[in-house]
């Protein structure tokens, strides 16, 4: 029999405050345990939260992002669990009146081709619990709570993904957006973009939900796709052996491909949510939407579609230019530079991808200065320097933020322009290499390609090849 894979997904994105959500700790990704810590974000009895103001506004810039409607009047609610990393007990979340609702985001269709919009159900304001550290030496259990009360959204989408490409595709468009929005900085790395993963299988052809587990907190792109594909699989092939599947709570370890149960999965109800006596419920007029909606940066579709009719890029390169908020911001700087579009997108996706890899170096960790690239390709261009001498400044530039122009001053590495002196070099490169010019005077073009790389070789590279290859032409008849 043939399944159909079922996913949904609740995507968990800290945002990028200075301070929590209730207090004015700091939000500061680590320091020494417990050291970003109040009496309210660490539950002590008695203390009152204050809601943060620009916690409302990136979730109103969120959710229209992603197409959402606004909830003009929304509330928070308490939900409550004991976890020893939750030292209030409770978390203050949002369940009845969430603040955006009914969004979207556009993904490629894996199924049938084409494109398919994955559905938001609703977007709600939340704080982050605290984190637990097991330590196998002394076979003990530590909390830190520095990251209790960070801010976090919950994005929470339909049942409308069917493949694990989907899930990475519609994962890496919500961060794209998170970005360009500024309002989260996704380090996927450092937790602050994490998913819970909710799968099921179902006959193709049939219209009835299997039943689902949820996979939590996996935090990159890679555990995604193997967690969707193996818990898919599981799921057939107990079915396929007569057992059931059980609704669960399951750890997914990437390490080992495979996942774990922890616990039976939870219903609303379980949680015993009710409304947070301690805050407000928060009223927000048109005009204060209309405010933010004015503010919204150029988003990664809108770019990507201006990157292909205003630069003539292909979906490919413009795809990868928004991929990511620093790849873009520093292209259209090289463009501003250079008015060469494809030569900035080349050098980008090239050299500067290569040199990210080759260091295991984030775009988000990009050091040097902005404006450096632009200038690299410009002395190309002018034929101050040859590619090969850029590739090096490139180097430098990445490595060490270098200024282009002055490293291309101090080594030496500007080209040859003097038509003269390079002519003379190329004479003798012709008067040593007799038996490779008589080759490529018998047809053999391969000697022509030698002769040109002796004397690139005898000029160090500090002449244009174009100039090269006119003069050895000329002195070989």
């Amino acid at each position: 029999m043939e399944y159909v894979t079922v996913c949904g997904l609740e995507v968990h994105t800290e945002l990028a405050t200075k301070t929590k959500i209730f207090c004015n700790c700091t939000t500061e990704f680590g320091g020494e345990p417990n050291t970003h810590v109040c009496e309210i974000c660490s539950g002590m009895p008695g203390t009152l939260p204050v809601l943060n103001k620009r916690v409302v506004e990136f979730a109103v810039r969120t959710g229209l992002a992603l197409n959402c409607e606004i909830t003009q009047y929304n509330k928070f609610d308490r939900k409550n669990y004991f976890y020893p990393d939750l030292p209030k007990a409770y978390q203050i979340s949002q369940l009845y009146l969430p603040i955006c609702r009914n969004g979207w985001v556009e993904i490629n269709d894996s199924i049938n081709g084409g494109k398919k919009k994955v559905r938001i159900h609703e977007i709600h304001m939340e704080e982050d619990a605290g984190k637990l550290v097991h330590d196998d030496w002394t076979e003990s259990t530590l909390v830190n709570y520095n990251r209790c009360g960070v801010p976090l959204l919950e994005i929470v989408s339909e049942p409308d993904i069917a493949s694990a490409d989907e899930a990475v595709e519609y994962v890496e468009k919500l961060r794209a957006i998170l970005q360009f929005c500024g309002v989260s900085d996704c380090k996927m790395q450092e937790g602050s973009l994490r998913a819970d993963v909710n799968v099921s299988v179902m006959p193709k052809g049939s219209t009835e939900f299997g039943t689902r587990t949820e996979m939590k907190n996996i935090n990159s792109f890679r555990a995604i796709k193997n967690a969707v594909e193996a818990e898919a699989q599981r799921q057939i092939e107990l079915i396929e052996d007569g057992d059931k599947v059980v609704q669960e709570t399951r750890r997914w370890d990437d390490s080992k491909g495979t996942s774990y149960s922890m616990r039976s999965k939870e219903d609303a109800q379980d949680y015993k949510y009710f409304p947070e006596p301690d805050l407000p419920p928060i009223q927000l007029d048109d005009e204060y939407i209309e405010s933010i909606k004015a503010t919204l940066p150029e988003l990664p579709e809108a770019k990507k579609q201006r990157y292909i009719t205003d630069y003539s890029l292909t979906e490919y390169d413009a795809n990868i230019l928004c991929s990511d908020k620093n790849y873009a911001i520093l292209f259209d700087k090289t463009v501003e530079i250079t008015n060469n579009p494809k030569d900035s997108a080349h050098w980008i996706m090239g050299d500067l991808m290569k040199l990210l890899n080759d260091s295991q170096t984030l775009p988000e960790n990009m050091s040097f200065r902005q404006e450096s690239l632009g200038e690299i390709i410009n002395l190309v261009n002018g034929n101050k320097i040859s590619r090969e001498s850029a590739k090096k400044v490139l180097k430098a530039v990445f490595e060490d933020n270098v200024i282009p122009e002055a490293y291309v001053k101090e080594h030496n590495m500007e080209m040859v322009s003097d038509t003269g002196a390079i002519k003379s070099v190329i004479e003798e490169i012709v008067a040593n290499n007799e038996k490779a010019v008589q080759e490529y005077k018998d047809g053999k073009d391969k000697s022509f390609n030698f002769l040109v790389g002796q004397s690139m070789r005898a000029l160090k590279g500090k002449a244009p090849s174009t100039e090269v290859t006119r003069i050895l032409k000329e002195l070989l008849g």
